[in-house]
């Protein structure tokens, strides 16, 4: 069974940046795709990005796209989130996951696997 283990979550004002790293054990991590969901308090949660398993092609939510960059290094069972330009309401848990199979997922329930989630606050 595949774990994912998010790290790099913070305070940060608004227009600065942060990296997410999400470090996954297992041997199947090359082969799934992968996603970063955020969850707001009361809110329902939504994807923001996602990756498919050789890095060829990514996915990006609008209210995201042109600031956030996901990546993944597969030597190192990694996928990251770049965040730039951050934004107050960028502010909730952000969570990894992992689908089995290739193909990006863009809703929670395409994925099979996921992380405790990291908190990102942005302040104004």
């Amino acid at each position: 069974q595949v774990q994912l283990v998010e790290s790099g979550g913070g305070l940060v004002q608004a227009g600065g940046s942060l990296r997410l790293s999400c470090a996954a054990s297992g041997r199947t991590f090359s082969s799934n795709a992968m996603g970063w969901f955020r969850q707001a308090p009361g809110q329902e949660r939504e994807s923001v990005a996602a990756i498919s398993y050789s890095g060829s092609r990514t996915y990006y939510a609008d209210s995201v796209k042109g600031r956030f960059t996901i990546s993944r290094d597969n030597a190192k069972n990694t996928v990251y989130l770049q965040m730039n330009n951050l934004k107050p309401e960028d502010t909730g848990v952000y969570y990894c996951a992992g689908r089995l199979g290739g193909t990006m997922g863009r809703n929670s329930y395409d994925y099979d696997y996921w992380g405790q989630g990291t908190q990102v606050t942005v302040s104004s």
